[in-house]
C-alpha cells in the first residue's frame, strides 16, 4: 500500500499535461501566452488562458504563417520521493516524447508517449493522452462566430477546453479501496482513461456557449497490453457509452469565469465475462481566473461529480454469513484548487480532495466505507518559456509537493482493520513529499 501512494504521489506531481514547446514554435507565442504560467501554472493541469483554449477549441492548428515547423517535443522528469514510511528515491521518473501540432489548416493534434519508471531501473512505455481534430473555424451561426469540431480522443475529459476536470489536470482525489472513485476520476480503480477510445463532436457558439457530445468503447486488452499497459488496470468492457459536456465561459479580458456541466454513462462488466453494471456520472465545475496584467494571476476551481450504480450481482460477504453486496450506491468525488502565479514564474497551488460513497460492508471490506480526504500543497519555479526570458520556446520547472492524508478508508486510525495486537496504519503514514526537476524541449 505504502508503494500505491508513492505512486498516487508522483501522479499528483507530474506534468501531464503541461506546456508543449512544439506549440510555441508553430504558433510564434510564449508558452506562458497559452498558459498562466510558463510551465502550465502549477503542479497539476495546464490552467490554461483564454488564449490557450481558443488554440485548443482550433484544433492546435493556429501558426505564424512562417513555414512548417515540426510538431514534436520532448520532457524528462527527475523525481526525489519521500514517503512518511518507507524508503526514499530519486530517479527519473518519466520520460516523454510529444507529437504536437498542426498538419493542416483544419487538422491538428496532441499524442503523448510516456515512458514511466517503475522501478529497479526498468521502465514502461505507454501510449498516453491522445487528442486528434478535426475543425471548421470562422463559421456563421444567426450572425454569430460559430466553431464546430471532431476530436478522436482516448480519454474523457481530455480534451475540454477549460481544462478544469480531472482528465485535463491529472488532479482528482485518490480512490480508497476496492471500486472506489468515479469513472472521470483518473485515480479511481479500474479508471478508463487512456484505456479507451472514442470521438465527439464539439462546438462555440458566439465565443461563450461550449457543447460537446461524444461515445467511447474500452479498448480489448490484447491492445492494452500492446500500447503499454498492465492488463490488471482494465476498465471492463463499456457498452453504450455517452459523454457530453455543457459549459458557458467568459473571457472579459483581465478576468475570465466559466461553469459547466459534465456526464458520462455506460455499462461495464468487470470482469468482461462478469455481471453488467449501470454507471453514470453527473457533475457541475465552476471557475475563476484574475489574469490582470499577467503579474498576478489567480486561478478558482471546483469539480463535483456524483456517480449513480446500479449493480448486476449482489456478492456474498466472505466473513459475515447471510450479509450480501448492496444492488445500488454511489460514490461522490469532489476537488477545490487554488493556484497563484507571480510574473508566471513563481507559483504556489492548494488543492483539497475528497471521495465519498455509499457504505457496502462487503464491497468495500474490512471497513465497509470508503471515503478518503486529502490535501495537496505545492511550490514551483519556472523560469523560462516567457517573452523575455532566455527562450520563450523551451521549458525548465522546479516543484516541491506535499500529499497528506486526514482520511482513508473511512478511518482515521488503523485504516485497513488490521487485528487488534498487529501494528497499524493511520492516514498520515501514507503522506508523501517530493521534489520534482522537469526540461521540456
Amino acid at each position: 500500500m505504502l508503494l500505491w501512494c508513492g505512486i498516487a504521489a508522483l501522479l499528483l506531481a507530474s506534468t501531464t499535461a503541461q506546456a508543449i514547446p512544439a506549440f510555441a514554435r508553430q504558433t510564434g507565442a510564449a508558452c506562458a501566452d497559452c498558459h498562466a504560467g510558463a510551465y502550465g501554472a502549477g503542479a497539476n493541469g495546464p490552467n490554461l488562458t483564454p488564449y490557450g483554449m481558443r488554440f485548443k477549441l482550433n484544433g492546435y492548428t493556429d501558426t505564424d504563417g512562417q513555414g512548417f515547423k515540426i510538431p514534436v517535443s520532448g520532457q524528462l522528469t527527475e523525481t526525489h520521493t519521500a514517503p512518511a514510511r518507507g524508503p526514499s528515491s530519486t530517479d527519473l521518473t518519466e520520460a516523454d516524447l510529444y507529437l504536437a501540432g498542426r498538419i493542416s489548416d483544419q487538422v491538428g493534434g496532441y499524442a503523448k508517449i510516456e515512458a514511466d519508471h517503475v522501478g529497479h531501473d526498468t521502465y514502461n512505455t505507454k501510449l498516453s493522452n491522445v487528442d486528434l481534430r478535426f475543425v471548421a473555424k470562422e463559421l456563421k451561426l444567426n450572425g454569430k462566430d460559430f466553431t464546430l469540431g471532431v476530436s478522436v480522443n482516448n480519454n474523457p475529459g481530455f480534451d475540454d477546453p477549460i481544462a478544469v476536470l480531472p482528465a485535463a489536470t491529472s488532479l482528482g482525489p485518490p480512490g480508497g479501496q476496492g471500486p472506489t472513485g468515479t469513472l472521470l476520476n483518473l485515480s479511481s480503480a479500474n479508471a478508463p482513461a487512456d484505456r479507451l477510445i472514442g470521438a465527439s463532436v464539439y462546438g462555440l457558439y458566439d465565443s461563450d456557449w461550449y457543447g460537446e457530445i461524444g461515445t467511447y468503447r474500452s479498448l480489448p486488452t490484447s491492445e492494452q497490453d500492446h500500447l503499454g499497459y498492465n492488463i490488471a488496470g482494465d476498465p471492463g468492457r463499456l457498452s453504450d457509452t455517452g459523454y457530453f459536456r455543457f459549459a458557458y465561459m467568459k473571457d472579459l479580458k483581465r478576468q475570465f469565469f466559466s461553469a459547466g456541466m459534465v456526464g458520462l454513462t455506460t455499462r461495464r462488466q468487470l470482469p468482461r465475462t462478469g455481471p453488467t453494471d449501470n454507471l453514470t456520472d453527473l457533475g457541475y465545475d465552476l471557475s475563476y481566473q484574475f489574469l490582470g496584467n499577467r503579474e498576478n494571476i489567480v486561478q478558482v476551481s471546483y469539480v463535483n461529480i456524483l456517480e449513480k450504480r446500479k449493480y448486476g450481482s449482489t456478492p456474498v460477504s466472505p466473513i459475515v454469513p447471510g450479509l450480501t453486496a448492496l444492488s445500488r450506491g454511489a460514490l461522490h468525488d469532489e476537488t477545490l484548487s487554488v493556484t497563484y502565479t507571480f510574473k508566471q514564474t513563481y507559483g504556489v497551488q492548494l488543492a483539497h480532495l475528497e471521495s465519498n460513497g455509499t457504505r457496502d460492508a462487503v464491497r468495500f471490506a474490512p471497513l465497509g466505507n470508503p471515503d478518503t480526504t486529502a490535501n495537496l500543497l505545492s511550490i514551483f519555479w519556472a523560469p523560462f518559456g516567457k517573452d523575455n526570458s532566455f527562450t520563450s520556446i523551451a521549458n525548465m520547472k522546479i516543484a516541491a509537493t506535499w500529499f497528506r492524508f486526514t482520511r482513508f478508508n473511512g478511518a482515521t486510525n488503523n485504516i485497513f482493520g488490521v487485528p487488534l495486537g498487529n501494528p497499524t496504519t493511520k492516514p498520515g503514514d501514507l503522506n508523501a513529499f517530493s521534489v520534482s526537476a522537469s526540461v521540456a524541449f
